[in-house]
């Protein structure tokens, strides 16, 4: 049965200055949560979200010593810590994308040896499955299982799916409850909008506010536009976070919307929103990824009685709000200074 999470317990969340994390913390405090410790490596003024009542350490948790330090007391840890972004990252950057697995690993050895930890999760990512299996954009939604014979994303994908096994070994052999989510593609507010880091939705809600405040009339497309993906709102990854941390479910969980659209598609929502209508330029020599992904989530709402729920013109229509007030406004997207 799923247990009810002490909200007096002292909880980590390693990477709370991301998009996910951030938010994850801010829910933690929505929820009466009295003890967070947030920490990421980026310096603190540079961080997505800083709410009141957290205590945030800034520490490079690649260190065994930074993650010893950090889960001292943790009964709680949530690790969303990775070096990361979207395909314009991950296809150029594989080798720093394979050190988050230090992060990983010293975090489940420190919390081995402070013995304090109940229940760790770990954010893995829909990049572990077989692209033998996402070859074409009406692509059969992805089974767990899906993830063998492996043929991960070369980089980010390998990274997350040794350390799926890692933690697996840590809870039979350690006693460290852990749960993992396969996230697919989250986007939202509070997130990276600018750069390589940013991903798809984010990326394309910046394109069109600045055509539409520019008076200009394209737009680049990475790739033909037919490639398709599913991409779940930040709220409902974060709720399902909680509830899968929560579950008696030890294996990976797809974490993820089950509406599948191009990138053609994609843009006709934003543009709908933005009430433009852009001429498109396809740079097919840019990091475009598989031609299609999409989440199964037969497993998910059978161990927990839940899916994502928010629509995906919901989620964009929030996204675009505050992506061009952010523009509008001046502001600069806090990972171009990291």
């Amino acid at each position: 049965m799923p247990i009810e999470l002490d909200m007096d317990a002292y909880v980590v969340v390693a990477g709370a200055g991301g998009f996910i994390g951030g938010h994850l913390v801010s829910r933690l405090l929505e929820d009466g949560y009295k003890k967070i410790r947030a920490v990421d490596n980026k310096p603190i003024g540079q961080w997505y979200q800083r709410p009141a009542g957290v205590d945030y350490v800034q520490t490079d948790l690649r260190l065994l010593d930074s993650c010893r330090e950090a889960v001292d007391g943790a009964r709680y840890i949530f690790d969303f810590a990775a070096d990361m972004g979207g395909m314009g990252f991950i296809e150029y950057h594989k080798a720093d994308c394979m050190l988050s697995v230090l992060i990983a690993t010293h975090l489940l050895v420190a919390a081995r040896e402070k013995g304090t930890t109940e229940r760790l999760f770990f954010s893995s990512s829909a990049c572990v499955y077989n692209a033998e299996k996402q070859g074409d954009p009406k692509v059969t939604a992805l089974k767990e299982e899906d993830a063998y014979p492996a043929l991960a994303e070369d980089g980010y994908g390998w990274e997350k799916l040794f350390t799926e096994r890692m933690c697996r070994h840590f809870d039979e052999e350690f006693g460290i409850t852990t749960r993992i989510a396969r996230f697919h593609n989250v986007y939202g507010p509070n997130g990276t909008w600018n750069g390589v880091r940013a991903k798809a939705p984010a990326a394309i809600c910046r394109k069109v506010a600045e055509a539409k405040m520019g008076g200009t009339s394209e737009i680049e497309i990475w790739g033909d536009g037919e490639q398709t993906r599913s991409f779940m709102y930040i709220d409902d990854c974060v709720e399902g976070v909680m509830r899968i941390t929560a579950g008696d479910y030890g294996d990976p969980l797809n974490l993820g919307s089950t509406e599948l659209v191009s990138v053609n598609q994609l843009v006709d929502m934003i543009e709908s929103i933005a009430g433009v209508k852009l001429r498109r330029n396809y740079n097919l020599a840019a990091p475009q990824g598989v031609r299609g992904r999409n989440s199964d989530n037969t497993r998910l709402v059978r161990e927990i009685g839940w899916e994502p729920q928010i629509s995906l013109m919901e989620g964009l229509e929030r996204t675009y709000r505050w992506i061009y007030d952010e523009i509008s406004h001046g502001r600069r997207d806090v990972a171009e200074a990291s």
